[in-house]
């Protein structure tokens, strides 16, 4: 592939992703509430009946806010891959895909660009919602806001890389909302955003299970570590693996000639 051209299409996507972010303020407004509700509203009720022992990364007993604040990152991260594979979704339908289809650049390059283009909006949405958390007293070391940006890379692209796989297997918009719903809550819920999981084995070790092999509870502790200047190996590699799975999917049910598509006509005749 000619270098210049791989630029100036990832530039051109970026760009279009972050006008459509700019253009769309209300995005960047719901962005921050769900996650402000839970620091402003329920951090405080349940820091009266949920106490937290000292657990790594934590050198001492923390705040509920304190807890739950990685949780809200990757929820930022989970809700922004979802609502950037929509746009997907959006534009097959309407037919504008067509015009993205005809570059020379193989589709997978174009999916890449697209996923980092997503990451970048997640990623400053992020460090706006950081920042509100600082003036709330959520206060980690300085040089974790640099020191986590790597792990809010890792698991916006591994979370973008899923919003882009259930992306190919929806038609039509409308649908699109359910497959959210039926995706989003129960990643959120169940993983160790809300509550450590030794207090979820406490009350269901089954429930315990599944948060701990769920692809949100490996983003939330790989930042919740990196927030605090520790490294989570186990969710690093984890990301990793979830990242290589999700990406190579889409990409292969995106691919015309083998995945989903081939079977329904090519995403270019679904517009």
């Amino acid at each position: 592939m000619n270098a210049t051209l791989c630029w100036r299409c990832l530039r051109a996507v970026i760009v279009r992703e972050g006008l459509r972010f700019v253009h769309q303020r209300e995005r960047f407004f719901a962005a921050l509430v769900r996650p402000l509700v839970w620091l402003a509203i329920f951090a405080v009720g349940f820091r009266a009946v949920l106490g937290l022992s000292i657990i790594p990364p934590y050198e001492t007993y923390i705040l509920y806010e304190d807890y739950v604040t990685p949780g809200l990152v990757a929820m930022i991260q989970l809700f922004n891959g979802m609502q950037s594979s929509l746009s997907m979704v959006y534009d097959r339908e309407m037919g504008s895909m067509k015009t993205l289809l005809v570059s020379p650049l193989p589709r997978w390059y174009l999916l890449v660009c697209k996923l980092l283009a997503g990451v970048l909006v997640s990623i400053a949405q992020v460090y706006v919602f950081l920042v509100i958390a600082w003036f709330w007293g959520v206060q980690p070391p300085e040089f974790g806001y640099l020191a986590v940006l790597p792990a809010l890379v890792l698991s916006g692209l591994m979370l973008g890389a899923l919003g882009l796989l259930l992306s190919s297997f929806i038609r039509q918009l409308e649908n699109f909302a359910g497959v959210m719903n039926f995706v989003i809550f129960p990643m959120f819920f169940a993983s160790s955003a809300l509550y450590p999981l030794w207090r979820i084995r406490e009350g269901s070790p089954t429930l315990a299970w599944i948060a701990g092999i769920n692809p949100f509870t490996q983003a939330v502790e790989l930042i919740r570590f990196a927030l605090y200047l520790q490294f989570n190996g186990t969710a690093f590699l984890a990301v990793i693996a979830c990242l290589a799975l999700f990406l190579g999917a889409a990409i292969l049910a995106y691919d015309p000639g083998r995945g989903f598509w081939a079977r329904r006509g090519g995403p270019a005749e679904q517009g």
